[in-house]
């Protein structure tokens, strides 16, 4: 995708490893200590309306996308980076901040080299009917 004034810049600041996830299909693994409180990267992805977004999750089986504001939503599936598999967990080590045209991740605690990465999404379009499978002591069963 070529880069314009008005397209973001996604950057990973702590690389992670993609592996199979014990939480859900895929998962974004550290391949080195982050501290707590440290961006660790940007979501990457393609910058659509809600409307096109709303006919895209329609016909996914895997959603990667994050509702910005009322008008638009970054469809992560397009042009994506590695903090697309970042799994749910009920009891996170990162959280997600959303802001005007990006979504930015940072460490909630230290995270361990190896360790999975996991956001608690919040409210979804799922509406809390899709199982949640985290494992975590606190999970809330549903996402």
């Amino acid at each position: 995708m070529k880069q314009t004034p008005e397209t973001p810049v996604y950057r990973i600041y702590y690389p992670v490893k993609v592996a199979k996830s014990r939480i859900a299909g895929k998962g974004a693994y550290a391949l080195q200590r982050i501290p707590a409180r440290r961006k660790i990267g940007d979501l990457g992805g393609v910058i659509i309306t809600m409307k096109e977004a709303k006919r895209l999750i329609r016909n996914l089986k895997v959603i990667n996308m994050v509702e910005l504001d009322d008008d638009l939503a970054l469809n992560a599936s397009a042009n994506p980076n590695d903090m697309r598999f970042i799994n749910h967990s009920c009891e996170p080590n990162t959280f997600m901040r959303v802001m005007k045209k990006r979504v930015e991740f940072y460490a909630l605690r230290t995270i361990r080299k190896g360790e999975e990465l996991s956001c608690d999404y919040g409210e979804t379009h799922h509406e809390g009917t899709l199982p949640c499978k985290c494992g975590a002591k606190n999970c809330r069963g549903f996402i």
